[in-house]
């Protein structure tokens, strides 16, 4: 029986689970469009409806909610003080961390190193 060929995204897949299990490690998996698989994801989601959704609504349209959701992640980003960084902005630590790369980081790179 002759098989499809593999799409590119299947071909990371297999190397993604190939490299899991040479680091002896599972893959997380939740259900379909949450993000209980990721801890980071689920972290920002809760903050997100804690401090805007919850605080600040509710908006008189789409557009507001969209220029309100826009500015919190313009704060979350560029002026939170995140105390697991030393008290420095998310953008802060990011920027002094590709400022001290001697090679760029490619995609190219990243998908090599599968």
């Amino acid at each position: 029986m002759l098989r499809p060929p593999l799409e590119s995204a299947q071909y990371v897949a297999v190397r993604y689970t190939q490299r899991l299990s040479e680091a002896g490690a599972v893959a997380s998996v939740g259900s379909t469009g949450d993000s209980y698989d990721n801890a980071l994801a689920e972290g920002f989601n809760s903050l997100f409806k804690a401090e805007l959704i919850r605080n600040h609504g509710p908006w008189k349209n789409i557009d507001d909610h969209e220029i309100a959701t826009a500015e919190y992640i313009d704060w979350f980003n560029h002026r939170r003080l995140h105390g697991e960084i030393g008290m420095i902005p998310p953008v802060e630590l990011e920027d002094t961390y590709y400022h001290h790369q001697t090679v760029p980081a490619t995609a190219d790179a990243a998908l090599a190193s599968l």
